[in-house]
């Protein structure tokens, strides 16, 4: 069973982009959100919650090339539960996001402090390829 999850996350360390042999991109992104709140007494808490995404094809070249650590994406995404079995046979397992859609939340002036310029687009997997030279994209 799946579970749609979305929500404004930091990328906490920078992004690993690899290829698949099939040539297909492949993004491995590490997430961290936090909510701040006040319990009863008044005392001020911080629950953070850090978890790993994919992204994949076009969407994965694009966020590895405008995103760097720090930077602040809106995602929507698949919680999914990745499980394996170790040496003395025990069963481990984690949950992930398999990222569907993001869009870039950073401020023009964030980005200027930044080493990657983000454009303010919503991109998709579901986005076809289209071969574009860099000389023809406006920013």
């Amino acid at each position: 069973m799946l579970a749609k999850v979305s929500g404004v996350f930091r990328i906490s360390k920078e992004i690993e982009l690899k290829y698949l042999p099939s040539g297909s991109a492949v993004a491995k992104v590490s997430l961290v959100n936090s909510i701040k709140y006040k319990i009863q007494s008044g005392e001020q808490r911080k629950d953070t919650c850090f978890i790993d995404g994919s992204v994949f094809g076009k969407s994965a070249e694009i966020l590895n090339q405008y995103c760097s650590k720090g930077s602040k994406i809106y995602i929507i995404g698949d919680l999914v539960q990745e499980t394996w079995t170790v040496q003395d046979g025990t069963n481990r397992s984690i949950h992930k996001i398999k990222i569907e859609s993001f869009e870039f939340l950073d401020s023009k002036q964030d980005n200027q402090s930044q080493p990657k310029q983000q454009p303010e687009v919503v991109y998709e997997n579901n986005v076809p390829e289209i071969d574009i030279d860099d000389s023809e994209v406006p920013f």
